[in-house]
């Protein structure tokens, strides 16, 4: 196969490979750029990989970044953008079940491309379109299915995380897991303990936001690959039920976890901030999901918001709880929402007309706790549209709510 209208981003990085191949070497652009470009789909990052030794890469450019040169990745940075650079090498010893012990630089391509892990993966093209295929990656592209290169367990146990790259190309893709693939993986899946849970969590947020998430979703039901994921052993009927929904995709990493935590019928914002923990994902998510799941419950529970709800969990959180309960049943028209909240008299505490500075030169309060909890029951009365956010009445009411404080 070549492919004769290529993407610009192969054609920014054609004079790499010029440059090279120049110099005598062969040099191939590999991996899901390749992939993606046959598939039709947006390609991100171009790598390459070359006959060339890391020392024989740096000598052909004036300017090299040493990124990965234990594996034999230079990056270039020549031509205006970085281009990682890859040494052709095979890979032994993985104890870890994730990284070589041990590697070794080689010349041969189809011995650089037998190391990878699926077929589709295992595709390499020269600078003029023409797709190298040693596996029947084009094939199995076709047929759309997910292979591993060789034999499967082998894959797998030279990189435990395979397996849940497999589940995640088959909700991205929209592929089958071919048979043998799918009963390593099922063998194998305990493996994945092996693996840091933040490449795990990675993989998983990848195949909820997939094209197809329910036959990922399938797949990693079908091989038990769930059992060996954080808080996940007992939770094949929810997984279930979720797959039951009408279809559906998650648009953000934020509404993949609120999605979760609410077909996981968590009782309180307790359990959803240790299930995010053990999941390392970031304390700004943990807010976010927390903020989004209350808003989910009063959402199910009354069927709307009150102002004072709207602004505690913010528009973000608000669109976030919005999407999910879409998905159950019992969202709103985000426009609904998004109306809603624009109508509050303020979205931010910090456009309270007054602050903590003003009450304190009216003498209505000293610095402490009392000013807290004042300006806090100003700002609810603001977006309760008690009072108006003036400064004149919030001075006469904090002066009120002082007097009664003090009595």
């Amino acid at each position: 196969m070549i492919l004769n209208s290529l993407p610009t981003e192969f054609q920014q990085a054609k004079p790499i490979i010029d440059t090279i191949e120049a110099a005598g070497y062969e040099a191939y652009f590999v991996g899901g750029s390749v992939r993606d470009t046959i598939l039709g789909k947006p390609i991100h990052d171009v790598d390459i990989a070359t006959s060339a030794f890391p020392a024989e890469v740096k000598g052909l450019f004036k300017r090299t970044v040493d990124t990965g040169i234990e594996h034999g990745t230079v990056m270039i940075l020549d031509h205006g953008q970085g281009y990682e650079t890859t040494t052709f090498r095979t890979e032994s010893g993985y104890q870890d079940f994730r990284r070589p012990d041990q590697v070794t630089f080689v010349r041969s391509l189809k011995e650089d491309l037998k190391r990878r892990d699926f077929t589709i993966n295992a595709l390499a093209m020269r600078a003029n379109g023409e797709v190298i295929d040693l596996f029947d990656g084009l094939q199995d592209m076709d047929a759309g299915v997910l292979r591993a290169v060789g034999v499967a367990e082998d894959r797998f146990h030279e990189d435990a995380l395979r397996m849940m790259r497999a589940v995640r190309f088959a909700s991205q893709l929209g592929f089958t897991i071919e048979s043998e693939t799918a009963q390593a993986i099922t063998d194998n899946a305990a493996l994945l303990t092996k693996i840091a849970v933040e490449r795990t969590r990675v993989e998983w947020e990848k195949l909820l936001m997939g094209h197809d998430p329910v036959r990922g979703l399938q797949s990693l039901v079908a091989t038990e690959l769930y059992r060996y994921m954080p808080h996940m052993a007992d939770q094949k009927a929810m997984l279930q039920t979720i797959m039951a929904l009408p279809a559906w995709q998650l648009p953000t990493i934020n509404s993949t976890w609120t999605f979760l935590v609410w077909a996981m019928d968590l009782q309180d914002s307790t359990d959803i901030r240790s299930l995010l923990k053990d999941w390392k994902t970031s304390n700004e998510l943990i807010d976010h999901v927390t903020a989004a799941w209350k808003a989910l419950s009063a959402l199910k529970q009354r069927g709307q918001l009150t102002a004072s709800e709207l602004f505690d969990t913010g528009l973000p959180a608000l669109t976030t709880a919005n999407t999910v309960a879409n998905l159950f049943g019992f969202g709103q028209a985000q426009a609904d929402m998004d109306a809603a909240y624009a109508a509050l008299p303020i979205q931010d505490k910090h456009a309270l007309a007054v602050n903590g500075g003003d009450l304190i030169k009216q003498q209505i309060v000293t610095p402490g706790p009392q000013m807290g909890q004042i300006l806090q029951q100003l700002l609810t009365a603001v977006v309760t549209g008690q009072v108006k956010n003036e400064v004149p009445a919030l001075t006469e009411l904090a002066r009120m709510i002082a007097d009664t404080k003090n009595d």
